[in-house]
């Protein structure tokens, strides 16, 4: 790594309560390469998790029901609100970190890596938009890791791979495992790059990416960054106008969060990882359905900042109806709750600081247990003839979404003037994203509820792309 690169010897890594109680058996060669076989992971870990799910829906409805049972419910549900308020507060006026925009000293090699599986649609745009990126001169690399597609796609890179020098391709044997972590886990002592770079087959990015994102490595403590995610086809419907107000919502939160010290997290497409931060922590997890949170988790834990930035943006597909957005987030529920399961005990003993674990508290607070609440506070509201006694602290953290998705959408749109109209339409887009964003409601207490009965199976669960233009 160049000069700007974060030091080996980090005191962490040094310390007296390293992060084997997530790893053993982690070896690091003198490259600090990833050992990325089973026995890095120790599966004990990631079992039990239908009886952690089920034990957290329990104490969730008990204590519901609790609440509209004794006398001061709702006094500890005003200070509850009183308490989410104050940190809601905090993200609202906080002012998003300023990044440098130029890259000092060498530039590190950077390698890029896509997963691929049927990606005939769209795997000959990608390549050529990633192999046709401003940066040094050869200082990238561009891998390609087919995970035995049945469709076109071997064909299509073999063709590709005698266009564009900088693409590897590597194809996995059907009975390779570990879906998405195990194909990159797998190709990654192949490649050469400080910085890991991961994008799905459907991305497009602007060619000056690398040249914007790299300066932000020259922080020591920035183990990773994410990029917004931009729904390309997002004039297609309603689902598809939801997806994209909801990835402005998403991206200015985090912005806001990691301002105020808390938590950044990854997206899966569009994240920068440093190879030492990857080593680190043992690489992509196997045992898990959704990669780039379980990452975040453990880079946190592992005390790595994560930046996310507005600009520039990686474009995606959004999924265009109902039934394909109910399975592609009841996944990303699962692994966002996965999480919290899995790494309970390291999060509660304040192993990231504790701006961090309190900003990830009471994001799980509003984006898990509120939901998974909300079913046994209406049923006891109903029963009782009475308001659900968490309306108060419901009805703030909707508020929050709601404040969060229009200062998104003005923010892509700072660089234009405002009129009385730009804003009135800003209204009525915050106003269709908060209702798309209801789904969210069912989604959340609905997995909670069914991780207690039937976890879904470990396997690669990947979204149809079929090429679509703007």
């Amino acid at each position: 790594m160049p000069a700007n690169s974060c030091p080996e010897n980090d005191a962490y890594h040094g310390s007296s309560d390293p992060l084997d109680s997530i790893f053993t058996d982690l070896s690091v060669d003198e490259e600090s390469e990833v050992r990325t076989d089973s026995a890095s992971l120790p599966p004990a870990r990631f079992k039990g998790r239908r009886g952690k799910a089920a034990l957290v829906l329990t104490i969730v409805w008990s204590g519901t029901i609790t609440l509209h049972l004794v006398s001061w419910g709702s006094i500890f549900v005003l200070g509850l609100t009183t308490m989410l308020g104050i940190h809601a507060l905090g993200i609202i006026f906080a002012k998003p970190r300023h990044h440098s925009q130029e890259i000092e000293g060498d530039l590190p090699f950077i390698s890029v890596l896509v997963a691929a599986k049927n990606e005939e649609a769209v795997i000959g745009r990608l390549v050529k938009n990633l192999c046709n990126l401003q940066y040094g001169n050869g200082q990238y690399e561009v891998w390609i890791i087919d995970d035995n597609s049945t469709d076109n796609t071997a064909q299509l890179l073999a063709q590709l791979k005698q266009e564009y020098q900088q693409l590897n391709v590597f194809r996995r044997s059907p009975d390779a495992s570990g879906g998405k972590s195990g194909a990159l886990n797998q190709v990654l002592p192949l490649t050469k790059g400080d910085i890991i770079a991961v994008f799905d087959a459907d991305a497009q990015v602007t060619p000056d990416l690398l040249l914007q994102i790299v300066p932000l490595f020259q922080k020591e403590r920035v183990g990773a960054v994410q990029m917004r995610k931009a729904i390309a086809n997002a004039k297609e419907n309603f689902w598809t106008k939801g997806q994209m107000a909801e990835m402005l919502l998403d991206i200015w939160f985090q912005q806001q969060r990691t301002a105020i010290g808390g938590i950044g997290e990854l997206r899966g497409n569009g994240q920068f990882v440093r190879r030492q931060a990857l080593a680190s922590c043992g690489g992509w997890n196997e045992e898990t359905i959704t990669d780039d949170l379980d990452l975040t988790i453990r880079l946190h834990l592992d005390k790595w900042d994560i930046e996310c930035v507005f600009y520039p943006p990686v474009e995606e597909e959004g999924v265009t109806n109902a039934t394909a957005l109910w399975h592609q987030r009841n996944r990303w529920a699962e692994g966002g709750y996965q999480r919290y399961l899995d790494y309970w005990d390291l999060i509660l003993k304040n192993r990231m600081g504790t701006k961090k674990t309190w900003d990830l508290l009471i994001f799980m607070l509003t984006m898990y247990i509120l939901p998974t609440a909300a079913v046994p506070d209406i049923l006891m509201a109903i029963a009782r003839h009475r308001p659900p006694v968490l309306s108060s602290v419901t009805g703030l953290s909707l508020g929050m979404s709601v404040v969060g998705m229009f200062a998104g959408l003005k923010h892509v749109r700072s660089d234009q003037q405002f009129k009385p109209s730009t804003y009135l339409m800003l209204l009525m887009q915050t106003l269709r994203g908060s209702l798309y964003m209801l789904h969210w409601l069912v989604v959340m207490s609905s997995t909670t509820a069914r991780m207690s009965f039937r976890p879904k199976r470990l396997k690669w669960v990947k979204t149809v792309h079929t090429g679509v233009a703007k």
